[in-house]
């Protein structure tokens, strides 16, 4: 099965200030998601490194893939499966210098040129969205269903719909083209997080 497929969760900055993360992502693996992306835009340096590491294992035992958001230092000392890339979060060059076996994936927004760059400089999989309002990056900009169309009829890469995305209207994001649907509050932010994790896995049956 392929491995840039399905429900790709995100995780939220609380869980780690609560204490649940393991728990929390052990669910969402539980309920379906394929791809775990731990992002934590904390200064704490020495959590972040214990926090990766269990995740890694969490992960690995589940036959779950894990990517770091936006550091790659981190990514390649814990030995990660991947790092995403933002705007500000280094190149594909670098990263891949790091992890060169790793998975990069980079955020594209609604910008069409950058999804073309990457692809071309070997990323492995490029993020669209804001695909509706967005309660993590309220001001991202609006991205179309039409630019997942043009992936996969210009570019041979993997591609991720992000931003309000929900179990009721994922599917047709799925249809025009994403081949993963990423969530942060959808699936972290819900009372019964494998039960939520299970509706938007269901989407790709």
């Amino acid at each position: 099965m392929n491995p840039l497929s399905g429900l790709y969760a995100i995780t939220a900055g609380q869980l780690s200030t609560e204490g649940r993360l393991i728990q929390a992502v052990s669910e969402a693996i539980a309920g379906g998601a394929r791809i775990i992306q731990y992002r934590d835009k904390s200064d704490d340096p020495s959590r972040r490194f214990h926090e990766a590491q269990q995740l890694l294992q969490l992960c690995h035992q589940h036959h779950t893939t894990l990517i770091i958001n936006d550091d790659i230092d981190l990514a390649a000392e814990v030995g990660a499966d991947g790092v995403h890339l933002g705007r500000d979060d280094g190149n594909i060059d670098s990263a891949r210098q790091q992890l060169p076996k790793g998975i990069i994936g980079v955020s594209c927004y609604n910008d069409w040129q950058r999804a073309q760059a990457a692809t071309q400089a070997g990323a492995d999989y490029i993020a669209f969205g804001a695909f509706f309002p967005s309660t993590t990056k309220p001001d991202a900009p609006q991205a179309e269903p039409n630019l997942l169309q043009r992936v996969k009829q210009e570019l041979n890469i993997a591609v991720v719909a992000i931003g309000g995305i929900t179990a009721e209207n994922g599917a047709p994001l799925i249809d025009a083209g994403a081949d993963m649907l990423a969530v942060v509050q959808g699936v972290f932010g819900q009372p019964d997080i494998r039960q939520a994790a299970r509706q938007y896995a269901q989407l790709f049956n």
